[in-house]
Parts: C-alpha cells; sequence; structure tokens
C-alpha cells in the first residue's frame, strides 16, 4: 500500500468517526428533549371548532417576536382542561359563538423570554399597542411579567369569544403602525373577536375583568366569557379578562418545559 492510499485511508477513517459522533450527538439532544406527559393533548383532537389563534408562534405580542420553545401554532393543554373547553364550547356554539384560544400550555423556556425581555428595558418596539401607559421598569413589579407562569401547569389558557360566522384577522405586518390596546375596536388592531374593551395581552388595568370603567357591551361580553368558562369549572385571574384556569388542576405545581410541537405529545 502507498504512502498515499494510507493517508486517504486515514481522512477518510477520521472523517467517518467524526460523523457518527455528531449523528450520536444529534441523537442524544432529540432524545433529552422534554415529552409532556400522557394526559397532555392537542386541543384540536378534543375539539376542532375551537379557533386558534396562537400570538406567540408570531411577533405580533409585546415582545415583537416568536417566544422561544412555540415550534408550532398549537394549543395543547391536559384533558381535562380540554374537556372542559369543549363543554363550554358547545353552550357558545347553540348561542351563535365560537371559543378563540390565544394561548395554552407555555413553556418555562418561553415565560424566561418573557423575562429576558422585560430585564432589556432599551427593547420598547411593541410598547405603543401593548402597554403604552406602563413604564417597562414596572413590568416585574406591576405584575405582568413573573419568573412562574400557571400556563406552563398545563391548564391555564387565554381565550375570548368570536361571533359566527367568523370572520377572518388579517395577518399582522411588522414595523406597521401601532395602535393602543385600549383604543376604539374599530381603531386598533382587528381581531375577529367580541369587543371585550381592550385587545389580549394589553398591559392595563382597563384589562381588569370586573374594571368599572368597562360598561354596556363590553361588559356584557366579558360576563358571557366568565359565566360560560366558570360553569365548567374554570376559574378567572381577575387583573386579565382573557385567563383562566381549570380547576382542580392535574399537576398544581408542576412547571413544564417541553416544547408547543406535536413532537412533544409523540409517546416513545
Amino acid at each position: 500500500m502507498t504512502r498515499l492510499s494510507t493517508a486517504v485511508r486515514g481522512l477518510v477513517t477520521t472523517l467517518a468517526t467524526l460523523l457518527a459522533l455528531t449523528a450520536a450527538s444529534t441523537t442524544a439532544q432529540a432524545k433529552t428533549e422534554p415529552k409532556a406527559p400522557k394526559d397532555f393533548v392537542a386541543l384540536r383532537t378534543v375539539d376542532p371548532t375551537i379557533i386558534q389563534e396562537m400570538r406567540y408562534f408570531t411577533p405580533h405580542n409585546f415582545v415583537g417576536e416568536r417566544i422561544d420553545g412555540y415550534r408550532q401554532p398549537l394549543c395543547i393543554l391536559t384533558r381535562p382542561a380540554a374537556e372542559a373547553l369543549h363543554k363550554a364550547q358547545k353552550r357558545l356554539l347553540r348561542q351563535g359563538y365560537t371559543l378563540k384560544v390565544y394561548d395554552c400550555y407555555r413553556p418555562q423556556r418561553a415565560v424566561d423570554h418573557f423575562a429576558r425581555w422585560a430585564e432589556d428595558l432599551d427593547d420598547q418596539a411593541m410598547k405603543a399597542e401593548f402597554y403604552p401607559n406602563v413604564d417597562k421598569t414596572r413590568l416585574f413589579v406591576d405584575g405582568y411579567i413573573a419568573a412562574k407562569s400557571g400556563h406552563s401547569r398545563g391548564s391555564t389558557m387565554d381565550l375570548t369569544i368570536v361571533r359566527l360566522p367568523a370572520k377572518p384577522t388579517r395577518p399582522y405586518v411588522p414595523g406597521e403602525p401601532l395602535v393602543p390596546c385600549y383604543a376604539p375596536q374599530s381603531e386598533r388592531f382587528p381581531d375577529n373577536s367580541l369587543d371585550m374593551g381592550t385587545a389580549f395581552d394589553c398591559f392595563d388595568t382597563l384589562s381588569h375583568t370586573l374594571d368599572p370603567r368597562i360598561q354596556g357591551e363590553q361588559r356584557v361580553n366579558r360576563l358571557l366569557l366568565k359565566s360560560t368558562l366558570e360553569a365548567v369549572g374554570f376559574v378567572n385571574l381577575a387583573e386579565e379578562w382573557w385567563h383562566y384556569t381549570y380547576k382542580p388542576e392535574p399537576y398544581p405545581d408542576t412547571y413544564f418545559n417541553f416544547p408547543v410541537s406535536s413532537k412533544s405529545l409523540t409517546r416513545q
């Protein structure tokens, strides 16, 4: 065997070893990605009629970019929460309405993303829409951002009501002019939901479910959402008209970190 062929064989062997190590590393990473417990489900498998507009998969949120951990625009919940939501949906369908979810299970990595953003005081790209009257230095103090979220336990969701037939909602265009989330519904970013007085994720006291300044049709709409969900076991967070948690929670003390993806629900 010549020196050249020996050298070539050595190079091929080295490359094969590197490829094998890379493949092994990739496989190991895939195996270590956390999975959802068996009683977590995709909402669409329990009720495909509920509209899903998963805001944190898009840049139309208070951060202004897709949030860590949202790999698909998918609502994932514990099965008891999803089945209770199905019961609420049946009640609303009889009245000519449908539910629409903005967010469901939220991985801890997404909450961490929110916290990093909140600490970056120079990044206020979405302030004009989502927190026009709140100084960003107060987001933690005032409770708009926290180190932990009930969403990560799997039985909390953000949602609203849409009148049927549901009109399409146009896509958000990054960089478009922003309008305060508490502006009249005809002026703020178009949403096909009932008028709740503010948009979803509006960091303002007007978002408090029973804020006395919200009256008339807007109050009626909030109370329709509240009474419908409470009748099937949900509890509202008083500071956010859109935020509900199913009780009793299957995982009241566990904060999960698996990605929002159908692969997280795949049983190995």
